[in-house]
């Protein structure tokens, strides 16, 4: 009994150590993005702190469908409260200092907002010790068509009523719903109702420029007869739809980012996403300079688009399947910036270079949950993060020590301060060995250190093909420069022996076709080269002088099935960087062999009902003798594709697809000359081997479910006697 109550008070106590507390879940995950793009979980880079309500920060009548917020350089938030016609300040602890709802114009007449959706804070700006432009809170009064600016007291300043343009359509609305401005006072609006792209005007209102418009997505047909319509029929043309943005944000360099969302564009923006194109032509988020030409780097697996593995996100809701929708931008510290997922309720954070820092949020009721599809805005507030919802509460997202050593890696890294930035990234190693932006960060310090060699291991490590080939590049102009002189002397060499081998064929398969002795298994070997420049001849005589044999084909099929493996297991890193070295050689077998054998058959069935003159055994002949330019392309490419970067990978893939193209051409001649047929003729036909191949491969696979069928069926009685015997 004694025993028994010790095991038992053990046990209890634990059970009591390692007990969890109800409420010490975390609300959500943050993951960044593999090259499969698959989620790879990491440390929490930002942990919820608190909301704060409209209580708590001391207002009478609570927040109404608030659009947007912003903070200035002491911390304080700004909010647009526009149901409340009305922009609220709060300090940096989330009390309310003031708000401006009803101001006295420069008329000296009473004022008040009509829907206000944005609001933007400037600095004082000093050149010397002059004030060179005094800091002010600017307000898009949307539904007024106008921006009224304050001072940052929220006394009245002035009123930017909408800009006039010829370049304006006549139907145009100006609603102005959020904006920037640039270090000259420049003013970047977005209006809602302006599909021209982006507002630029000076702080008087006179416009300048439109930047940034969205590239349409109308035919070249549509848009070339689009020039011939009146302005009345390109009005009522039902296939022409604007495409505004819906937010913009601006970063210390005067850069502008501009979020857009438009239900005729998501097809464009997920083959943006699943094509990882570095264009920003239908990318979510763009990145303008002043003068509005994109520029944004998009250097990381996957294009800064949000979420990326979206098909198996949300399942059982309405948003699986379906793309972020992006609508708002926050510029962070050290060139980061984020954006939030509408649908999902997530916050998607980047680098300068594009590459995902980190992913969070999600949904539900703890703290550090948004309500699905209720987010309206986000900011930086310091080393603080805040989301502001539709129901007007702000949830406050305090940076990790986690989040603090990635953000002084990136200030070490943006400041040269290289060995420094190393020891940072390897700290995040240790605790996270599966962040790719980590061994990015490690070879670019290394890269911009000279040490190439040891950064092509972490760009490995991360699959960065685009830094490793900078890196290489260096490398390699080392290598060139101590052997200037062996690589002209080698490519001749080469070229050469080619040469002489290409000449010594040529006489040999000369001398056989006027010996009249009995060919031999070499004189069969050395054929091909003659078939390959000479097809109408060469698969004239290997059919009617019998040149060729089965077992020479046979060869050559092989030998094009160890290129394939070769390539398989010795392709240069940029070209296939994730090569494991494992390659199966018996599914190269079946790569050649089994589409051989099916065109075979298929053609030698078809043509047979056709007056086709060639036997199997010729067109099989003439098909593996066609094979060789595969492997005649596929080694040289995969032996260079080991010292190229990866720039140049579209010259080595050109090459591999003549390869494949001079063999197709091969097929096709050695078809029409194996069958006597004409050019038509013959056109005709192997266009109806290739639905014969399809066909066959049906009835392959419907025999090999009915032969499983019956095995299921057999092995299911036997069982079946088993239990009953």
């Amino acid at each position: 009994m004694k025993k028994l109550i010790s095991f038992t008070c053990v046990l209890f106590a634990l059970l009591m150590v390692f007990a969890i507390p109800a409420g010490a879940a975390q609300a959500y995950t943050t993951y960044t993005y593999s090259i499969d793009g698959k989620p790879l979980y990491s440390p929490d880079a930002y942990k919820a702190e608190k909301t704060i309500t409209s209580t708590s920060m001391g207002l009478d009548t609570a927040l109404a469908n608030p659009n947007d917020m912003v903070t200035d350089a002491a911390g304080n938030v700004y909010i647009a409260d526009t149901d409340n016609d009305r922009i609220l300040c709060l300090d940096r602890y989330y009390h309310l200092r003031f708000e401006i709802k009803n101001f006295i114009n420069g008329q000296g007449i009473a004022d008040y907002f009509t829907k206000p959706e944005g609001v933007f804070v400037t600095e004082d700006r000093y050149e010397g010790d002059e004030l060179k432009y005094p800091g002010r809170i600017f307000v898009c009064d949307t539904q007024a068509s106008r921006i009224v600016t304050f001072n940052h007291d929220g006394s009245f300043n002035s009123v930017i009523e909408a800009p006039e343009s010829e370049l304006f359509s006549e139907d145009a609305v100006y609603w102005p719903v959020a904006m920037a401005v640039d270090a000259y006072e420049r003013l970047y609006v977005v209006s809602t109702e302006t599909s021209e792209g982006i507002i630029v005007m000076t702080d008087k209102g006179e416009f300048t420029t439109f930047i940034g418009a969205q590239q349409s997505v109308l035919s070249v047909w549509e848009q070339l007869w689009r020039k011939f319509q009146t302005a009345e029929q390109r009005k009522q043309a039902t296939n022409v739809v604007s495409y505004p943005y819906n937010n913009i944000s601006i970063n210390e360099d005067g850069f502008i980012y501009a979020s857009i969302y438009a239900q005729d564009l998501l097809a464009q923006m997920e083959s943006a996403i699943t094509t990882k194109s570095k264009l920003g032509t239908y990318a979510p988020v763009k990145l303008l300079n002043p003068a509005g030409d994109e520029i944004m780097r998009r250097n990381g697996f996957w294009p800064p688009a949000g979420e990326i593995d979206y098909k198996a996100s949300a399942k059982g809701s309405d948003t699986a399947g379906a793309i972020s929708r992006v609508e708002d931008v926050a510029c962070g510290p050290e060139g980061t910036w984020s954006i939030f997922d509408f649908e999902r309720s997530k916050i998607f954070t980047y680098d300068y270079d594009g590459n995902l820092l980190f992913a969070f949020g999600d949904t539900g009721n703890q703290l550090g949950n948004i309500t699905e599809k209720s987010i309206r805005a986000i900011c930086y507030q310091d080393d603080v993060f805040l989301v502001l919802d539709v129901t007007g509460n702000i949830t406050v997202f305090k940076r990790t020590e986690y989040g603090d050593v990635l953000i002084q890696a990136l200030y070490h890294q943006n400041e040269r301060l290289y060995d420094r930035a190393i020891d940072d990234w390897k700290e995040i190693l240790m605790r996270n060995s599966n962040y790719d932006a980590a061994y990015i960060g490690i070879g670019q310090a290394l890269s911009r250190s000279g040490k190439y060699e040891e950064a092509l291991e972490y760009y490995q490590a991360a699959y960065d093909t685009e830094n490793y080939s900078v890196a290489y590049k260096e490398l390699r102009k080392e290598w060139m420069s101590r052997f200037f002189l062996m690589i002209p002397v080698v490519i001749v060499v080469v070229c050469l022996l080619l040469g002489k081998f290409l000449k010594h064929a040529a006489k040999i398969n000369k001398q056989v076709s006027v010996s009249g002795k009995k060919r031999t298994f070499k004189d069969e070997l050395y054929y091909v080269f003659h078939v390959m420049f000479h097809p109408i001849d060469g698969f004239w005589d290997l059919k009617h002088e019998k040149r060729g044999s089965v077992r020479a084909a046979l060869v050559y099929m092989g030998v094009t099935v160890l290129a394939l493996f070769y390539r398989a297991v010795g392709s240069g890193y940029v070209m296939d960087p994730q090569n494991t070295g494992n390659a199966n050689i018996f599914m190269q077998i079946l790569v050649v062999f089994v589409p051989v054998l099916l065109f075979v058959v298929a053609n030698w069935c078809l043509t047979t009902l056709f007056e086709g003159e060639g036997s199997f055994k010729d067109i099989f002949m003439s098909v593996g003798y066609s094979v060789l330019p595969i492997a005649i392309t596929t080694i040289p490419v995969t032996l260079i594709s080991n010292f190229v970067v990866s720039e140049e990978l579209d010259i080595l893939n050109l090459i591999i697809v003549l390869g494949f193209i001079w063999a197709g051409m091969l097929i096709f001649f050695g078809t029409m000359v194996t069958h006597d047929y004409t050019m038509g003729k013959n056109l005709i036909t192997v266009l109806g081997t290739i639905v014969g191949m399809a066909f066959i491969m049906f009835l392959g696979v419907l025999f090999t479910s009915l032969v499983m069928d019956m095995v299921s069926f057999f092995t299911s009685i036997v069982s079946e006697i088993n239990y009953r015997l």
